[in-house]
């Protein structure tokens, strides 16, 4: 008889970092590492210095990792890139100085925060000393223009004139000279600060690069004819044969040589349970040895491991990815010098050839100078993002940038990873089928008595499901670990057995109990028998449960026109079993390679977003137009998106959405406004109907309005 029932509850460098010098016999191959680069726009500029250089073959700046690989002919000599490099406001360093900025944060942010407190003073004395208002105004703006009118020179001599640096510069001096003192310190103030917060988000996406290696331990121990002998990472080749200890993790690709063992190699496929190798198979380097120690051949070179192409997958998921330009940069390459353009046509061409009055004219110039002064522009872009980008923290949404936001409300298709991010990522104890005359407590306390102590997962299922119903463990004999297999022991003189039915013997299954199995494996569960005495006494059946909000979420999404798609390195059984419970679609047994290639694929037929929790999922995240975490991921994951999850809730993602695209309306008003009010000031001024005092109000009136309709999203609720 079975009673089931459920239960809820200086190495070799990088394959890819640069051209292979062996493609160029006349060229060599350079590396530095590049400080103060905020966006990858900063490396599209120190691209555009180098290339102009004689003498460089090639440039690339990988801004992910912040390397820039440079091949030389040898006309090109290395004193020169680094001239060029300084000379566009970066700093390079070689790659073996890695020591990190350790001076205090009031240094590091000195600028900025002179500024801030000059325009704090600055706004106090215009409430009680209105005079003076404008000279400590005027401190603060030539205070916080001057770094960057230098770094808009630097960027014009090598190569990018129109740069926003040069929009900035433009903006505040025109307000300066017209008298907008206010106005012009508070755009700078705006300005910096988003310059840092960029330049803080840069280096927590290059920290998950070191997470990410991290992985890798330093040391390995070698097995050689005199014992054991520990050595660094670099030392081992193809061949040595090393040892790795339960808990450890493999420092290489390698062959098992024991007959049986299992891994934990979620950090690689993303897959939650523990797989069992064979020897002969291949094992990746940072899988996790859970069950005994183990002796692998070491089968990868230094610098080629199974996670070095991972990271090898994220540089080029972030060459490959189109970098956003921020819509202010893109604007200002023909809007600036337009602007000025016309403002001196208008002061000079009609005195000059028409006879008019110099007077008159050049001051009609200085008002369309004004009209022209794009800080209305400038500040309601940020404005609407900073809102709304405390609206999504407020639920729970970290989203990195306004770029990000923006994509998010674009996306056609939200790819899923499965393991963590639509489950909850841990095997608890779905059914338990019990056998002959043994009862649910006696067979969870055996269970937990066998599994205590380990640290597999499908131990750790086990022990906390007694632990749920109040079963206390059961003190069993000696424990021995069968590899691959399970664990026997004895219990009142009966022998005692915890294993897979894959190796047990067919034939001792009943074909009651038969049919159990194949009920359970077809509903994707992973399966566990308990011998007592030679007699099966209990199935227990686990599984990776999903999400509570796992369904509500899709349909969230669904609803709004955006389509799911579940990508995942679990088997088929277990794929379409979560895909058809949640109404997706899916593709199942994904490494990373395929997973990033499948996401490439998808991008191109539309707009794609990746949601995942993963090391695994890294690579994907950075490629798709917008990689979301799992605020419970792996750091890399987290640094590797554009947008976490941080209270974990699939719901937010459609909220998400609905919030980008509110935004997306809301930057479009804010343009057509301030735009829009420029158009019609620009006639009236040329014609002389408005006058200096009415511009400087259309001017400071559009900003007000702007940032007042962008303050809007902060009332925003799902």
């Amino acid at each position: 008889m079975s009673r089931c029932c459920k239960h809820d509850a200086p190495n070799p460098p990088r394959p890819g970092t640069g051209d292979d010098p062996a493609k160029h016999a006349d060229t060599t191959l350079h590396h530095w590492r590049i400080d103060g680069m905020d966006c990858p726009g900063c490396a599209g500029k120190i691209e555009a210095a180098l290339r102009r250089l004689p003498g460089v073959h090639s440039a690339e700046v990988r801004f992910a990792t912040e390397r820039l690989h440079v091949q030389l002919t040898p006309e090109g000599s290395r004193e020169q890139v680094v001239r060029a490099i300084h000379a566009a406001g970066f700093t390079p360093f070689s790659e073996q100085d890695n020591t990190p900025d350790s001076s205090p944060f009031w240094r590091r942010h000195f600028s900025l925060l002179v500024l801030l407190l000059l325009v704090v003073v600055a706004g106090a004395t215009q409430l009680f000393l209105p005079a003076a208002g404008p000279w400590l105004f005027t401190l603060a703006t030539l205070w916080g223009l001057l770094p960057i009118a230098r770094q808009a020179g630097r960027l014009a001599r090598s190569g990018s004139p129109f740069s926003i640096e040069m929009l900035m510069t433009v903006a505040a001096t025109g307000a300066l000279f017209l008298g907008e003192t206010a106005e012009a310190a508070m755009v700078l103030l705006l300005f910096n600060v988003g310059e840092k917060l960029e330049s803080l988000a840069a280096s927590r996406a290059r920290q998950g690069v070191k997470t990410l290696m991290a992985l890798v331990p330093e040391q390995a121990r070698r097995l050689t004819a005199h014992g054991v002998e520990k050595v660094a990472i670099s030392e081992l080749m193809p061949g040595d044969e090393i040892e790795v200890h339960p808990g450890g993790r493999l420092p290489a690709d390698g062959t098992l040589l024991n007959a049986q063992a299992a891994f934990d190699e979620s950090a690689i496929t993303g897959e939650s349970l523990p797989v069992e190798r064979k020897q002969g198979e291949n094992i990746a380097a940072g899988s996790l040895a859970v069950d005994r120690a183990v002796r692998i051949r070491v089968s990868s070179r230094p610098g080629h491991s199974t996670l070095d192409r991972i990271l090898h997958l994220m540089e080029e998921a972030d060459a490959s990815r189109a970098p956003i330009a921020r819509f202010i940069d893109r604007f200002s390459r023909w809007y600036t010098p337009a602007m000025i353009l016309t403002a001196l046509l208008v002061a000079v061409l009609p005195p000059f050839w028409l006879g008019a009055d110099w007077q008159t004219w050049i001051y009609r110039g200085l008002v369309l100078l004004l009209i022209g002064c794009p800080c209305a522009l400038v500040i309601s872009t940020p404005a609407a993002v900073t809102s709304a980008l405390a609206a999504a923290t407020r639920m729970g949404v970290l989203i990195k940038g306004g770029a990000a936001l923006e994509q998010l409300g674009k996306v056609d298709m939200l790819a899923f990873d499965k393991t963590g991010t639509l489950t909850q990522g841990q095997p608890v104890l779905h059914e338990l089928c019990l056998y002959d005359a043994f009862k649910r407590r006696q067979v969870l306390a055996l269970a937990a008595g066998l599994e205590s102590g380990s640290h597999h997962p499908l131990a750790t299922a086990l022990v906390n499901a007694a632990e749920n119903e109040g079963v206390e463990p059961i003190e069993v004999g000696e424990k021995h670990t069968l590899p691959g297999a399970g664990i026997q022991s004895r219990w009142q003189d009966q022998p005692l057995l915890i294993c897979t039915p894959a190796h047990l013997d067919g034939s001792r299954f009943t074909p009651e109990q038969a049919a159990d199995i194949e009920r359970l494996r077809s509903a994707a569960c992973t399966l566990v028998v308990l011998v007592v005495n030679e007699q099966i006494a209990a199935l227990f059946a686990l599984h990776d449960p999903l999400r509570h909000d796992a369904r509500d979420g899709i349909a969230a999404l669904n609803a709004l026109g955006v389509r799911s798609l579940m990508l995942t390195g679990d088997h088929e059984l277990t794929a379409h079993h979560i895909a058809e419970a949640l109404g997706m679609d899916y593709r199942a047994g994904l490494k990373p390679e395929h997973k990033l290639r499948e996401v490439a694929r998808l991008s191109e037929q539309g707009r794609l977003g990746m949601v995942g929790d993963g090391i695994n999922d890294a690579p994907a995240l950075r490629r798709a137009s917008i990689g979301i975490a799992m605020g419970q991921g792996t750091d890399v994951a987290l640094d590797s998106a554009d947008a976490a999850l941080t209270h974990n809730r699939l719901t937010a993602l459609a909220d998400t959405v609905r919030l980008s695209r509110v935004t997306r309306a809301n930057i479009r008003q804010n343009i057509t406004l301030a735009l829009g009010l420029k158009a019609v000031f620009l006639v009236t001024s040329i014609t002389g109907v408005t006058g200096l005092w009415l511009a400087v109000l259309a001017d400071t009136g559009a900003t007000a309005l702007v940032t007042l309709n962008a303050l809007r999203l902060l009332r925003f609720r799902p």
